[in-house]
């Protein structure tokens, strides 16, 4: 990753911003840095919502005296929410401030208001697979000189002001950031895996898997769900109804009491807001439970009662008052065991994959659409060992399905789609690519429970040693969007796509029925003598006139063999055609009505000709340069930029083939394949690709309206030339 880099889609426009080369350009200059990327204006505040107040952007510099990137260290206790409702990312921020090692990967340490200060600061955010380095100037909304969003509880505080800004200008604006869910915020400030629970169907041993997750440095998140039927967000437990809270401690704790000796199960959890509004039940600031656990116990758990937004509550209580937990299992290349709790000595084992869903190609949509799910993209896992302490024999796996970039298009009007994965238990026999057929969904072994709008989707699942094939897919078929696919497994695990190879394979047979003649016929043969000269080649201009005239040829001949080598066995059927239709007129209307008809100006033979679905593969200046130019160089052996009749006669046969394959797949007539059928039309063609090279063709060649003549050409004359150049087969 270059230093300053910029997720692509994140603005669409955005460019490489390098953190030290623009702080040195600025020091050099004696200015202060200004981000053209997300300026101090309207735009970068907000999309649609305007804010309730008129705000002002100011430096640290301006809103008080000595600014400090840090103030006696940093902690939760930093994190102050401010009028935006983004109390997921608080709850997140304030969990990254429990993890040295991660928090001086997002907010690295080589910066300050001090020593070579140029108003710019830098933030590493991870996104889909790579960590980005986020370049931002100091600029910050104000009202009434203070901090209008996120701020600390020391005035002179800004890390977590600038962490808040580098994560909006990620996302395209402040208000993209209005609403959310923890997990995306944890996930973005680690690279973890996320694991999702609601209270109404907690497994058995959930206290356990909690204890686990903390033990191994995972972040964890809580929230309640708002009531509608309510106006005050308070319940009378002292929560907040629709807001997210840090899980900051779990851990069992000695109660003796009267005798009796028990440990309970407590955890310890932050309102990012900071103030009062804390839990009031059992073991809540200064109840009397805490007595009753011994002072150095009390000590360790660095118990303190103050109105800082933190609490204690029992898991019971817990359980009882909130609705969803999420925990994010951090990514093996995050952390060193070194820097891990007493007891962590394991890390996840992880393989990752990116794809896109494609109208048309790879967008097949859930398993309830059997006519198109098998278009979706398929993932084969092997799993070779179970877990080292598991008594059945079985392999622990968690499978993330995260959708990219939707947030900052929210502006487009392009929310989360709802997505989920299905996996299926792959037979010991079977080849891939995988054929779905009824023994395969017979085999499925496990899916997502519900298909949710949410950024990631990811489930936990116990299975036994082999092959597994995960397909992921959106909920509907044909709905666009990039996805990463994850696997965390205890052992090792291998994923691969399971797809096709890319090769030649055999020509479809109605292709080599519907092109004939192999040879050019006599008057395009004349026309490349004649064009070539004494050097008996073509260059790129002079092919273009020899394709042109062929096609014009078509329609100017329409008696035998026309420059195509097409019999006229087709005119013959229109001449049968035109005399049953005259028969059938005169015996409906009579002679004197026909004759009237027929004295009538008849159109253009071109015309007609033209509008015939099969002539209107080409329009306007006939074959591009660019098709002309690939097709040389497809062929050109000895790199002179033209071609022999020796070649051309080998780019006719070619051609000829590739125009029938056109034509059996144009079935509306108008001049393109519509994309569903470009891989049927490929193979048709003599070439087998995978959905990877099938997405990129389809990219870079397709249209609304499907894939034009030249396009299907282009995309042939790119497989034909990349296949020529390896004798392997490649996924």
């Amino acid at each position: 990753m270059k230093l300053g880099e910029t997720h692509p889609s994140s603005s669409g426009t955005a460019s490489c911003q390098d953190f030290k080369e623009i702080r040195s350009q600025c020091l050099a200059d004696g200015k202060l840095f200004e981000d053209p990327e997300f300026p101090a204006t309207n735009r970068s505040l907000y999309y649609k919502e305007r804010p309730r107040n008129r705000l002002k952007w100011l430096r640290p510099k301006e809103i008080c005296e000595n600014p400090q990137l840090f103030v006696e260290g940093y902690s939760r206790f930093d994190v102050q929410q401010g009028v935006l409702g983004d109390c997921w990312l608080m709850a997140a921020v304030a969990n990254l401030t429990l993890h040295r090692n991660l928090f001086y990967q997002v907010v690295p340490n080589d910066q300050s208001f001090d020593e070579d200060y140029a108003g710019i600061f830098h933030f590493r955010i991870w996104q889909y697979g790579r960590w980005v380095d986020v370049v931002i100037d100091d600029r910050l909304p104000t009202y009434r000189g203070n901090l209008y969003f996120l701020h600390s509880t020391e005035r002179n505080e800004f890390w977590g002001a600038l962490l808040e800004k580098a994560y909006a200008k990620l996302h395209g604006s402040y208000e993209a950031l209005q609403g959310g869910l923890i997990h995306e915020a944890m996930v973005d400030f680690s690279g973890g895996v996320t694991e999702k629970y609601l209270m109404t169907s907690l497994p058995d041993n959930f206290f356990t898997i909690l204890l686990k997750a903390y033990e191994r440095n995972s972040l964890l998140g809580c929230s309640i769900k708002a009531d509608p039927n309510t106006r005050t967000a308070k319940t009378p437990a002292g929560l907040i109804r629709g807001h997210a809270y840090s899980v900051t401690r779990v851990t069992y704790v000695d109660f003796k009491k009267r005798g009796r000796a028990d440990k309970i199960p407590l955890l310890r959890l932050r309102n990012p807001w900071g103030n009062e509004d804390e839990w009031n039940g059992a073991w809540s600031d200064k109840s009397p439970e805490w007595q009753f656990i011994p002072k150095s116990e009390r000590e360790e758990l660095g118990l303190t009662f103050s109105d800082d937004g933190e609490f204690w509550m029992s898991f019971e209580d817990f359980v009882s008052n909130f609705d969803r937990v999420e925990i994010c299992n951090l990514n093996p290349d995050s952390f060193n065991l070194e820097e891990c709790p007493e007891g962590c000595t394991k890390k996840w084992e992880m393989s990752v994959f990116e794809g896109k869903w494609i109208k048309d190609i790879s967008a097949g949509g859930c398993s309830q659409y059997p006519d198109t799910f098998w278009k979706n993209p398929r993932y084969t896992v092997t799993l070779k060992d179970p877990d080292t302490d598991d008594d059945m024999n079985e392999c622990t796996i968690i499978v993330s399905l995260m959708q990219k970039n939707r947030r900052s298009q929210l502006h487009q009007g392009l929310g989360l789609l709802a997505i989920g994965f299905d996996i299926y238990r792959l037979p010991d026999h079977e080849n891939v690519p995988l054929q779905f057929n009824s023994i395969i969904y017979e085999n499925c072994v496990g899916c997502t429970e519900n298909f949710n709008h949410e950024r990631e989707v990811s489930q936990r699942y116990k299975l036994e040693p082999g092959s597994y094939v995960i397909v992921p897919s959106t909920y509907s078929p044909n709905l666009e969007a990039e996805f990463l696919l994850r696997v965390f497994s205890e052992m090792s695990n291998n994923m691969t796509e399971n797809d096709e190879d890319v090769y030649m394979s055999d020509l479809d047979d109605r292709v080599k029925n519907m092109s004939l003649n192999p040879e050019p016929a006599d008057p395009i043969r004349d026309l490349f003598d004649r064009l070539a000269g004494a050097d008996g080649e073509v260059d790129w201009q002079e092919l273009k006139e020899i394709l042109d005239y062929a096609m014009k040829e078509e329609i100017a001949m329409r008696h035998g063999v026309n420059a195509w080598g097409e019999d006229p066995q087709e005119q013959n059927c229109l001449k049968q055609l035109l005399c049953s239709l005259c028969t059938t007129i005169y015996k409906k209307i009579g002679i004197a009505k026909l004759w009237e008809l027929m004295q009538q100006e008849p159109l253009q033979q071109e015309q007609v000709l033209l509008n015939q679905p099969q002539l209107r593969e080409l329009e306007g200046e006939g074959f591009p340069e660019k098709v002309c130019k690939r097709m040389i160089a497809m062929l050109d052996k000895d790199a002179s930029g033209s071609l022999g009749f020796k070649e051309f006669k080998s780019l006719w046969i070619d051609l000829r083939q590739w125009r029938a394959v056109f034509r059996l797949y144009d079935t509306e007539g108008h001049g393109a394949i519509p994309q569903k059928h470009l891989r049927d039309a490929l193979h048709s063609a003599g070439y087998t690709v995978n959905a990877h090279v099938l997405n990129v063709l389809a990219h870079r060649h397709g249209s609304r309206y499907g894939i034009r003549f030249a396009e299907f050409i282009v995309c042939l004359v790119r497989l034909k030339t990349k296949i020529g150049e390896t004798t392997i087969r490649y996924k």
